[in-house]
């Protein structure tokens, strides 16, 4: 078995502000998948989810703020698996729900 992680893109700043009720229910769909996940002993880390601003440190000792608005994508989280190879944990990313919000997953493997 290998870890891989799993990291949440979500799309650029194009989010409109979700009701309670769409909260919860997003809520739910992310607990239900990580469960599912846990329940097939794949999940090694439960990871985290990313506040949207930070800063970058660059060649020189430039730092800059973030979000970015250069950017279309931001990395919103991140969970870590372990899978036999890279097909089986890019099946485990399937019914991640930042598909459903138009994000995508990026699957990498870990050096161990």
């Amino acid at each position: 078995m290998k870890d891989f992680i799993l990291l949440f893109r979500q799309a650029g700043n194009e989010q409109s502000p979700l009701t309670a009720e769409e909260i919860a229910t997003t809520n739910k769909k992310w607990h239900d998948w990580i469960a599912d996940i846990e329940a097939q002993g794949k999940l090694k880390d439960h990871g985290s989810r990313l506040e949207p601003a930070g800063k970058v440190l660059k060649p020189g000792g430039v730092i800059t703020d973030g979000p970015f608005v250069e950017i279309r994508e931001r990395l919103g989280g991140f969970i870590v698996v372990s899978a036999e190879n890279l097909d089986e944990a890019t099946t485990l990313a399937h019914g991640c729900p930042i598909l459903e919000s138009n994000g995508s997953v990026e699957i990498r493997a870990l050096f161990v």
